[in-house]
């Protein structure tokens, strides 16, 4: 969908429900840059760029739960020095939008193993969460060292501890209780998962929450994924009727 100027835009108050929850796997930023025979941090910095460029788009839509995979658990395996330049980028990001995420209501949220993120870029992440905290509006939440079966692990050793302990009766665990032993707790699970770059797959991202989520997969890369084709798509979820394996 193209908007021209003055036209109204995709909003809450569209007659069609919206997502209350979108996914996106941002894939494609080494591609985009190699193509242009750039470094492949400039794709990354790119990235960056429509990061921005999506999450304004939400909150103006009004979408109300953004959850981004930005660092998977597996990205710790690339070249060291496009590690240091991930982790400076993500240091960048947090201390230039935090402003902006308190103007704008926006709450920031992470899943994920924190821990291994270095210290400088931990420390701004934590102070972003605590600053913006009470923010009403959009949740952004940044998947960072992330892996779905490493959660689902965790959430399985949780469990388990408990019902060994005796708080909890094996017989009594329930969808409920393994969603809520999960880092998305209190988070609904997504509606709409999207993945640009062409690769369609999940790549071990929310394996649990994306059992009954509307897949969008696009060839564009993540540096060139705009508004327009972000209302697209969900436009396209507005169509879609889900069954939840009911008639």
């Amino acid at each position: 969908m193209s908007s021209k100027p003055g036209e109204q835009r995709l909003s809450a108050q569209d007659a069609k429900p919206l997502p209350a929850h979108v996914a996106i796997i941002m894939d494609g930023n080494g591609r985009w840059a190699r193509k242009k025979l750039l470094n492949r941090v400039k794709g990354h910095e790119r990235g960056t760029e429509t990061v921005r460029t999506i999450v304004k788009a939400s909150r103006e839509i009004g979408i109300r739960y953004l959850t981004l995979y930005a660092f998977s658990t597996e990205n710790w395996q690339r070249p060291k020095a496009e590690v240091t330049a991930l982790m400076t980028l993500l240091k960048n990001f947090l201390k230039s939008e935090k402003q902006e995420m308190l103007d704008q209501n926006i709450r920031l949220n992470t899943i994920g193993d924190t821990a291994k993120l270095p210290d400088g870029v931990r420390d701004f992440l934590q102070q972003t969460m605590a600053a913006t905290a009470g923010n009403t509006g959009l949740t952004l939440t940044l998947a960072l060292s992330y892996g779905g079966r490493t959660e689902i692990v965790n959430m399985g050793r949780k469990i388990a501890a408990d019902a060994a302990s005796g708080k909890i009766d094996p017989d009594a665990i329930s969808e409920q209780m393994i969603a809520d032993a999960l880092e998305t707790r209190g988070i609904p699970d997504p509606d709409i998962m999207i993945r640009t770059s062409g690769e369609m797959r999940i790549s071990n991202f929310l394996l649990w929450q994306l059992a009954y989520t509307e897949l969008f997969f696009t060839d564009t890369l993540w540096p060139d994924f705009s508004r327009d084709e972000f209302e697209q798509i969900l436009q396209a979820y507005q169509k879609r009727d889900r069954r939840y394996g009911k008639v």
